[in-house]
């Protein structure tokens, strides 16, 4: 009979050598596929997102909306995107998760869908204040919707990268998993180049990622979550198991339900948790002015194609700076908080001298400088959300629960991104 994280656990559950090496390797044969779909996920969601950013100029210029209108929109997302990460860690602690991202994948699609229809029919030329209302309620929608794949995503990353090598290895796996950010924002970029170029009407930068979320939330919602789903029983359990059978040898009736979700406020007494949300929201918000704003600044000295390429640059230096952060905190034992510290002291120093002087720097001057900044920025913002997360999860006061991932990571996220909101 399969085993499932809600069924009663015996301490006879526990496999002998020969059954941990079958089930070791059953694990490992389906990472790689979750690895994927969850990477894949978070791709889309950052696919939808730089997509809508590098077309601001053509629905200022094209569609008539005002420059407050669309600063608006950034505020809005951001502050459902910020809520939104801590109420979907939660969600995808206490439901199945991979329910939650599909959720996720499906509701940002159907809200670029009603965007391109917007653009398409000319609400706003039809009647202004109703064609603002219903932009600002999709984009509303579409924060919460995009929030799932950080918190969730990790969570599943987390249930099935659980065994020693991978905790070994934690930094450089989550490195890679986190270029899926990038990747989606390089691919929005070249995207929205091709359509420019290609003559085609501007908004298929919206309606492309808009399919393409639709039809991943379907492969998303087949990925068995966790591996008690498919009977391997994991270190986790086996905490479980030994936590049980201590009590039952004081005399306790335990009766296993499986691991509980943990509150938001067990997950802040976690030590570090909220220092690392505080630090996470200094890089987001620099991350989320260069992820909006980029585009639209380079498009007053360059032409869209241009500034598109150009600007893809940040996003190709912040793919690197995840995987030499996790590799070099992985080298020192896991000390992570001191290579970040490290990558932040230079990061001043570079946002310093783009400030001053970006207006008078040449194309070939700015592509090698948003490419560190990228690697500057990128490093600490992917680490602190995915293995730094994991790092936290595996707390004392947690251990033996898979229950508590999803929900520190959108605490990290969320209060980080409140953070950026407000600067």
């Amino acid at each position: 009979m399969p085993y499932s994280e809600t069924a009663p656990l015996t301490a006879s559950t526990d496999p002998d050598s020969a059954d941990k090496a079958i089930q070791l390797k059953r694990l490992k044969d389906y990472q790689k596929y979750a690895f994927l779909v969850t990477f894949l996920g978070y791709f889309m969601a950052h696919f939808s997102r730089k997509c809508y950013s590098t077309v601001k100029k053509n629905m200022e210029e094209d569609a008539g909306y005002s420059p407050l209108l669309i600063s608006e929109m950034d505020s809005i997302f951001m502050g459902t995107y910020a809520v939104g990460n801590i109420v979907s860690g939660k969600l995808g602690d206490t439901f199945r998760p991979t329910n939650v991202l599909s959720l996720g994948l499906y509701g940002s699609g159907v809200c670029l869908s009603c965007i391109t229809v917007a653009l398409v029919f000319d609400f706003h030329g039809m009647n202004a204040m109703l064609g603002n209302f219903i932009i600002l309620f999709c984009y509303f929608l579409f924060g919460f919707f995009q929030s799932t794949g950080g918190p969730v995503g990790t969570a599943v990353m987390g249930n099935w990268f659980c065994d020693a090598e991978s905790v070994k290895n934690r930094g450089l796996i989550y490195g890679l998993w986190t270029c899926h950010q990038y990747m989606g924002d390089v691919t929005a970029q070249l995207c929205a180049a091709w359509v420019m170029h290609s003559g085609i009407a501007y908004w298929w930068a919206l309606l492309i990622p808009a399919v393409c979320n639709l039809a991943w939330g379907v492969v998303t919602q087949q990925l068995v979550p966790d591996p008690a789903e498919m009977g391997i029983i994991t270190e986790e359990v086996r905490i479980r198991l030994a936590k049980m059978e201590a009590k039952r040898l004081e005399g306790n009736f335990v009766q296993d339900d499986g691991p509980k979700p943990i509150s938001f406020i067990d997950a802040f007494k976690i030590p570090m948790v909220l220092q690392y949300a505080v630090a996470f929201g200094f890089f987001k918000l620099t991350n989320y002015t260069l992820f909006f704003w980029l585009p639209y600044f380079l498009e007053n000295h360059f032409d869209p194609v241009q500034a598109n390429l150009i600007a893809s640059l940040y996003s190709v230096g912040m793919m690197p700076g995840g995987i030499i952060v996790g590799v070099v905190s992985d080298i020192f034992g896991g000390r992570r908080a001191a290579v970040i510290g490290v990558f932040m002291t230079f990061l001043f120093l570079f946002l310093f001298i783009f400030a001053r002087f970006s207006e008078d720097l040449s194309a070939m001057m700015l592509l090698p400088m948003l490419a560190i900044m990228g690697i500057l920025v990128g490093g600490p913002n992917n680490i602190i959300t995915s293995a730094v997360a994991a790092d936290l999860a595996e707390h004392p006061s947690v251990k033996g629960s898979s229950k508590s991932l999803g929900t520190v990571t959108g605490l990290i996220n969320g209060t980080g991104a409140i953070t950026a909101s407000i600067g």
